[in-house]
């Protein structure tokens, strides 16, 4: 099973959202990376039919999703930033009212509702009201009920936003489980996530497609391009002139900053590339 994405573009008014995109999907987690109005949501959204594309299409196993209706939306689960919820409802009647919504026969949705939460850990909790969670539980049974009609598709919207780093791992390790045998389009701005759990990454820029690979050869291209030097912090303003600057930290009385430059610098430590470094190469000229 594939999900194609062929030539698609998304225009509001006289903005172009997405400009002529093309790119496929297997199994695997997919990780959508670029700035604030690259073109990120729309194309999620078009991906749950929730906008249409003005050119070209999307289709599953070569059927298009749109004329699909209903039997896509069976094979899909959403998770958006912001999801909505009853606050007094406890985790298991609100898995119970999705469900319902989602058309699940209540057996079904009973022994699958307990799989799932304990899966996400949160079996001892499911009697707990919505409204006295953490932003991590409620994260946590967003996934759930995304998973309620066990999706070949499964798509996210910052799904770790305003985590601590103990809930984004455990976020992540879930991810890493539901992704053997399904499609997981994760876009986050949080690229350590990405590189940690990410089997491709889709690179959007200015609209468009820019590059669709696997982390490692993303990050190859910038091998023998990242530095690290101790610099006096007097000098900090004039080295940054002719170098990009990826990331400083204090040490004694220097700095010690890591960087991209085109040129070799034998006075520098030569360090591996991430993606995090790709990123903010990519986007330096974005605002």
């Amino acid at each position: 099973m594939e999900l194609s994405i062929n030539n698609v573009t998304k225009q509001f008014k006289d903005k172009k959202a997405v400009n002529d995109i093309s790119f496929s999907m297997g199994n695997g987690v997919y990780g959508l990376l670029g700035v604030n109005g690259a073109g990120k949501t729309t194309l999620m959204r078009m991906l749950c039919t929730l906008t249409t594309p003005d050119c070209g299409t999307i289709t599953w196993d070569g059927k298009d999703i749109f004329k699909m209706g209903a039997s896509y939306r069976q094979i899909l689960g959403y998770l958006p930033q912001d999801f909505g919820y009853y606050p007094y409802l406890t985790i298991y009647d609100y898995m119970m009212y999705i469900a319902s919504i989602k058309g699940i026969r209540p057996a079904v949705a009973k022994k699958r509702t307990k799989e799932l939460l304990k899966q996400v850990g949160l079996s001892d909790q499911k009697k707990q009201k919505m409204r006295n969670l953490s932003g991590g539980m409620v994260r946590r049974v967003g996934i759930a009920q995304a998973m309620l009609n066990d999706p070949k598709i499964l798509v996210l919207d910052e799904p770790t936003a305003g985590l601590d780093p103990k809930e984004r791992v455990r976020f992540r390790n879930i991810l890493s489980v539901l992704s053997k045998d399904r499609i997981v389009i994760l876009s986050t701005h949080i690229v350590s996530d990405i590189e940690s759990i990410a089997n491709h990454v889709i690179m959007i820029k200015e609209k468009q497609l820019l590059k669709n690979d696997t982390v490692p050869n993303i990050c190859k291209e910038l091998e023998g391009k990242v530095f690290e030097k101790s610099i006096n912090e007097s000098k900090i303003q004039e080295f940054e002139q002719k170098r990009i600057i990826l990331s400083m930290r204090q040490e004694s009385e220097k700095m010690m900053v890591r960087y991209y430059s085109e040129e070799e610098d034998n006075n520098a430590r030569p360090c591996t590339p991430n993606l995090e470094d790709v990123f903010l190469v990519t986007y330096r000229e974005e605002k």
